[in-house]
């Protein structure tokens, strides 16, 4: 990452349990080196073996990601970061709103059969990313199960942890596929507008629908990520992970780029001398 990127989010990660005084081993790489080359390895999709000498060794590198996927800071940190774009671009910390959509994507030959499916829509034989994410495109909540799973199965799992988490949260806009017993449920069961963007009959070829292309955008970032082009983790949080991992990367240059206006501020009129 840059200088800019480090200025406004050395902040954001969590402090480790020795720096709080609760004990445990002291780091021996500080977390910019640790990012940083699990930064590389999410942009460019190496193996973990194949990190660069200048990175600390990956062993270290690899048990840092699992430590922060272990216990929850990956999110923690990614959750601090959309708040501080949100804050940036004029929006309260919470959202009201939100869009959700899945997408198929094939699987490595080190994924398992217990945690892999075959979309018949399709045609995919792999995972399947369920993603909610805000008005800006910003991830909210992401859930990786096998492509045979149905959006509705997963929606009835991930709302009612998204109504959890955000309480303000009143309209979700969703696609074709989560129609039917999902709608009145949502609205019943925890007092969400779960509201369907159809395409009409008389469109032919593409057409950007309204709020969808939010989501369709924020999969777009993810592709950019070549590690996200296919699913290689042997674990489906794993592949949560690294779908945070990306979005953090977005977000921290997002916020280097907001950074200089924000700090723009009038000079006072001195006398001449």
């Amino acid at each position: 990452m840059s200088d800019a990127e480090w200025v406004v989010m050395r902040a954001v990660p969590p402090v480790p349990a020795w720096m709080d005084g609760r004990g445990g081993r002291p780091e021996g790489y500080c977390h910019r080196q640790l990012i940083d080359a699990i930064r590389y390895m999410v942009d460019n999709g190496v193996k973990w073996r194949n990190m660069p000498s200048d990175f600390p060794p990956w062993k270290r590198v690899c048990a840092f990601f699992r430590r922060w996927r272990d216990n929850g800071l990956v999110r923690e940190f990614h959750d601090r970061l959309r708040e501080r774009v949100r804050k940036a671009e004029g929006r309260d910390v919470e959202p009201t709103a939100a869009v959700i959509d899945s997408q198929s994507v094939k699987a490595d030959a080190t994924v398992k059969n217990d945690s892999r499916g075959f979309d018949g829509g399709k045609k995919i034989n792999g995972r399947k990313r369920h993603v909610v994410t805000d008005c800006l495109g910003l991830v909210l909540t992401v859930l990786v199960t096998p492509a045979s799973t149905t959006d509705r199965d997963a929606a009835r799992t991930m709302l009612p942890h998204l109504r959890e988490t955000y309480r303000q949260l009143q309209l979700i806009w969703a696609d074709g596929s989560y129609t039917g017993y999902l709608v009145d449920w949502a609205t019943q069961a925890l007092g969400l507008a779960l509201e369907v963007v159809k395409r009409s009959d008389d469109m032919s070829g593409f057409t950007v629908l309204p709020r969808r292309w939010i989501i369709e955008r924020t999969f777009a970032w993810l592709m950019r990520s070549r590690r996200l082009t296919r699913d290689y983790e042997a674990r489906t949080d794993s592949s949560e992970a690294m779908v945070l991992w990306s979005m953090t990367m977005m977000m921290s240059r997002r916020l280097a780029r907001l950074a200089p206006a924000r700090q723009q501020r009038p000079r006072a009129l001195t006398p001449a001398a």
